[in-house]
């Protein structure tokens, strides 16, 4: 075998579909486009989420709820990580850039520390929020929780 002798396999490629390239090609004419109608015009293009003037499904179906425009998002990050993370970094002091350094959390993330699990060493803390069983974890082994 020689790379002048590699070919694809048989019924695997197919020819393409040469449209409006006159009445010889069988597609001249119309262009498979049909007669008439929007769909056979130029810059025609399909509403998103149209279906043939059947009710569309986001008309069809109810609205409801409502969203809270002072909603605040916080990414959770448990103690027993922030524990991980003391072993395996061998540092004393924790921050959202640390986090984001290690993946855990995106450069945009508001980051929430929360008190699952146990902490054995002494780590100065900062985030944007903690949980009060997080606080006292971290008080208990006389580091500090700094909220920014």
């Amino acid at each position: 075998m020689q790379l002048n002798n590699l070919k694809p396999a048989k019924g695997s490629t197919h020819k393409e579909k040469r449209i409006g390239r006159g009445q010889g090609s069988g597609r001249g004419g119309t262009s498979t486009k049909g007669h008439k109608g929007a769909q056979s015009r130029s810059g025609y293009s399909r509403k998103f989420g149209f279906e043939g003037g059947q009710m569309p499904l986001q008309r069809r179906l109810p609205k409801f709820g409502f969203t809270n425009i002072n909603h605040v998002e916080y990414k959770a990050v448990n103690i027993s990580t922030l524990q991980e993370l003391a072993e395996k970094l061998n540092v004393t002091s924790i921050n959202v850039d640390t986090l984001i350094k290690v993946g855990l959390v995106s450069k945009k993330d508001l980051v929430k520390i929360l008190g699952n699990g146990t902490l054995n060493a002494t780590l100065e803390v900062a985030a944007h929020a903690f949980s009060k069983s997080a606080v006292a974890a971290i008080e208990v082994k006389q580091g500090k929780a700094i909220k920014l």
